[in-house]
């Protein structure tokens, strides 16, 4: 069994999502709470194996629960609306391993939870269609992804580390290679996948399996 952590200051939306789960086999929600500070609370009283936590909350949101309780946090998934892109790059780099839209089936929500709970990660689901148009329309002046030129591990462990948030003076701290060299690695990145910004590299990667 599948023990889930539910963290949503709305009581229906807990209400709707525990009904949803009930109907499983092998999962079930253990626990209850309506901001991540009452979530802080119930981390060390309860054993559960996936934390699914809403982004927006009052006195503690799910981004800052992320942020002071790492390391101490079962594997989360992050509920949301994506009403802003930054929520799934401040998510990435805080620790969550996926996102998932409040308005998605009980198939879907099974899945993603069964997935984080082995070890899996779950960003590709929580690209809508509304982001993927926002970052994705092509531009006269950005090139075709050069499939004929894959990334190399540098790029890809570049490209990992960007999902993740990291700038390129952070990314140069963590690999070794001065902040110009990864400066220059990540302008390749661009080329190869045909986007002209960060973003929208991090989200070309997450479909074309990169990341």
């Amino acid at each position: 069994m599948i023990r889930v952590l539910l963290v949503d200051d709305q009581m229906l939306v807990r209400s709707g999502i525990r009904g949803l789960l009930d109907l499983t086999p092998d999962i079930r929600v253990i626990a209850e709470a309506a901001d991540g500070a009452e979530a802080a609370q119930l981390i060390g009283q309860t054993e559960a194996d996936v934390l699914l936590l809403d982004v927006r909350m009052p006195n503690c949101s799910g981004i800052e629960l992320l942020q002071r309780e790492q390391g101490r946090l079962p594997p989360t998934i992050l509920l949301t609306t994506f009403d802003d892109d930054n929520a799934l790059f401040e998510g990435m780099r805080a620790g969550a391993r996926g996102f998932l839209l409040k308005d998605i089936s009980l198939e879907r929500l099974a899945e993603g939870i069964r997935s984080v709970a082995a070890g899996g990660t779950l960003f590709r689901p929580a690209l809508t269609e509304r982001t993927r148009a926002a970052y994705e329309k092509p531009v006269n002046t950005v090139p075709a992804p050069d499939i004929s030129t894959p990334l190399t591990s540098r790029e890809t462990e570049i490209l990992a580390l960007m999902a993740a948030g990291f700038n390129n003076a952070e990314i140069s701290q963590a690999l070794g290679p001065s902040e110009g060299t990864i400066k220059n690695h990540v302008s390749s990145i661009l080329a190869k996948l045909g986007v002209r910004d960060r973003v929208r590299a991090v989200l070309r990667g997450l479909e074309l399996g990169h990341i």
